[in-house]
């Protein structure tokens, strides 16, 4: 496997942290060093929540500017303010569905339009999509499956390190009994939304 820098930019509640995990079970159980860390303020009441995940032999967890190879936006919000964190070249797969903000559910701020988040990834990257994982998720059992939709549409790409199938050995392998059905089920909407933009 190529060495490979992986973003996740989310907000508390979504799941950024356990995708994270997931996918570095997933390096581990296919002999690939993985380092990975992470950055959450407040996080459980919505705060903001980075993950980096770096594939192929790196020894520190850390990721500046303009050197991932993937950005996953658990947020359509979160993938904005991520964007510096992307390669030239690089792939953005966003959520397209916001968490707002409370600023933003009391009136007291304005949430940037989806359309203007979705030039500026664009403009920065021709490779960039977004789908409505919350939509996908609830559509498979439950909405708090959103985080593994986005897994799945990364499986999609020619770029993931990991295939459908290593994703859901791992969803098989990690997770609790009672979600998994709900996960696989996931995984394949993800990856099947992504196919149709692609």
């Amino acid at each position: 496997m190529n060495r490979m820098r992986l973003f996740l930019a989310g907000v508390g509640g979504q799941g950024t942290l356990t995708a994270t995990n997931l996918l570095s079970l997933t390096a581990l159980d296919h002999d690939v060093q993985v380092c990975s860390g992470e950055i959450h303020g407040m996080a459980q009441r919505g705060g903001i929540v980075e993950s980096t995940l770096l594939l192929g032999g790196y020894v520190s967890p850390r990721i500046t500017s303009g050197e991932a190879d993937i950005l996953l936006g658990f947020e359509p919000l979160e993938t904005l303010r991520a964007l510096h964190y992307l390669r030239p070249g690089g792939v953005i797969i966003s959520n397209l569905e916001p968490t707002y903000p409370i600023g933003v559910s009391t009136g007291q701020e304005t949430y940037p339009d989806l359309d203007l988040i979705k030039k500026r990834c664009l403009v920065c990257s021709k490779q960039s999509f977004f789908l409505p994982c919350r939509s996908l998720a609830a559509e498979a059992g439950t909405a708090r499956a959103a985080n593994i939709v986005l897994l799945g549409a990364l499986t999609a790409r020619t770029e993931s390190p990991f295939t459908l199938d290593d994703l859901k050995e791992s969803v098989r392998s990690h997770l609790p009994e009672k979600i998994k059905a709900v996960n696989l089920k996931a995984l394949d909407l993800g990856q099947r939304a992504i196919e149709t933009k692609a």
